[in-house]
């Protein structure tokens, strides 16, 4: 990947941290970033969508920044909706990439749980698509996950 690319995937801020879905088109990007957001807003968290099925990245000073394609910004899909309008923020520093696949690994290997994009590495999770998954993500995005136990 290039300093900077647009690629399909959506953001969203929570905290200061944020959190870029990527999967196939319809494997519930969209969805699992409200659900997030809503779970984070319930704790009393700062949750804001970034971006909703394609966004720009870019590496700035060893960061990897997300941000919405314009005029995209504060449009995402409701499956069976359509496109609705919602706040958003113009930028977040991504923190965690979360992979949506059909058949995620069941226990995954060292080397997957990062990604390279746009030259900087970034922690990664592959869940299930169409899975419910908010609160995970949640958890792994604020440090919770961290503690592997291998067996």
């Amino acid at each position: 990947m290039n300093a900077h690319e647009t690629i399909h995937a959506g953001c969203v801020l929570i905290g200061e941290a944020g959190l870029l879905i990527r999967g196939a088109s319809g494997s519930g990007k969209s969805a699992l970033a409200r659900e997030v957001v809503s779970l984070a807003l319930g704790t009393g968290r700062f949750g804001r969508l970034v971006s909703d099925d394609r966004t720009r990245l870019e590496a700035h000073h060893g960061r990897l920044l997300a941000r919405p394609v314009e005029p995209l910004g504060g449009s995402i899909e409701v499956f069976g909706l359509g496109i609705v309008r919602r706040p958003f923020e113009a930028a977040a520093v991504v923190r965690l990439v979360l992979d949506l696949s059909d058949a995620p690994a069941r226990y995954p290997e060292e080397q997957d749980r990062h990604v390279v994009l746009c030259g900087v590495m970034i922690p990664r999770i592959r869940m299930q698509a169409g899975a419910i998954s908010a609160d995970v993500a949640l958890g792994c995005l604020s440090g919770v996950c961290d503690t592997i136990v291998t067996l």
